[in-house]
């Protein structure tokens, strides 16, 4: 049984936030704690990216992964 709910696409758009995200984190060196904020948003969407696996989307019943969905149990 596979547990992943996040689709490739979703993951792909996920990781390209999560790099624009961390870039923006490094140049913020006048805000240190909204720098910390933005970076762990920035981690936490490239974590849910290479894992497959969002939280949120377990919570609301949600699935963006096409292949998970169409599988018999």
């Amino acid at each position: 049984m596979s547990i992943e709910n996040v689709g490739w696409r979703d993951a792909g758009i996920r990781s390209f936030a999560a790099g624009g995200l961390l870039l923006t984190s490094t140049s913020m060196g006048k805000h240190p704690l909204i720098a910390l904020g933005v970076g762990f948003i920035g981690v936490a969407l490239l974590g849910t990216a290479l894992f497959r696996v969002c939280p949120l989307y377990t919570l609301f019943r949600f699935n963006t992964n096409s292949t998970s969905a169409t599988r018999p149990s």
